[in-house]
């Protein structure tokens, strides 16, 4: 009973004090980012891992109550948390702050797009660049200031993977019109060696028709 009443005077200090009595849950399912490009925009969607993180981030941006969270530190997702969340105008300016878009040095700001589906798609956001992207740094920063152990697992064109935590927050990714540049060299390169090996075949088989009529005549 004695240490039933000193957990509930320690939560009860921590909420005079302004801080959420919650514990993170980083090691589940990994949130995800998928980056692409078009133009001079860099399309970024932000899906998070697993539904108790969205719980637990509403309550720390303080659009769900703390009693979302156990005293114990378990989090229970319910389907009226993400209705909640997405058309908060906290959880897109928490996004713009964690997640960021560089090109040549010059930061691309960016817009949040209408949220339909939280939970099962996640939120897009665009960044608009000054001019066509081709290497951009991306950094993703979400959910690691509730606990530094969070991941998130990136995507991008072509296969291309990367991913972010504590210490690796930022990655250059190639996008754009260094993406096609990259696939239009690569196919000329192909076609190169294709009309390289085609050539060395001509010339094999007349270096060998060439030897048997040397033959016949002898």
């Amino acid at each position: 009973m004695g240490r039933f009443w000193l957990v509930l005077s320690a939560v009860g200090l921590l909420s005079l004090a302004g801080v959420t009595p919650a514990a993170a849950h980083p090691f589940g399912d990994p949130q995800t980012v998928a980056i692409d490009a078009e133009g001079s925009v860099v399309h970024v969607r932000w899906k998070v891992g697993g539904l108790d993180d969205l719980t637990l981030l509403g309550v720390a941006l303080g659009v769900l109550p703390q009693d979302r969270v156990m005293l114990d530190g378990a989090v229970i997702y319910q389907p009226s948390d993400g209705t909640a969340m997405a058309p908060s105008p906290k959880l897109g300016e928490y996004l713009l702050r964690r997640i960021s878009v560089a090109t040549r040095g010059k930061d691309c700001p960016g817009s949040v797009r209408p949220v339909s589906d939280l939970a099962k798609a996640g939120v897009s956001i665009d960044y608009t660049c000054p001019g066509a992207v081709g290497a951009v740094d991306v950094t993703v920063k979400t959910l690691t200031d509730l606990n530094p152990a969070y991941k998130t697992l990136a995507t991008g064109p072509n296969g291309a993977r990367a991913v972010y935590g504590e210490g690796s927050e930022q990655h250059e990714w190639t996008l754009g019109a260094e993406q096609h540049l990259g696939r239009s060299a690569a196919t000329q390169l192909g076609a190169v060696g294709a009309a390289a090996a085609g050539v060395a075949l001509l010339t094999t088989a007349g270096i060998l028709a060439a030897r048997r009529s040397r033959r016949r005549a002898a």
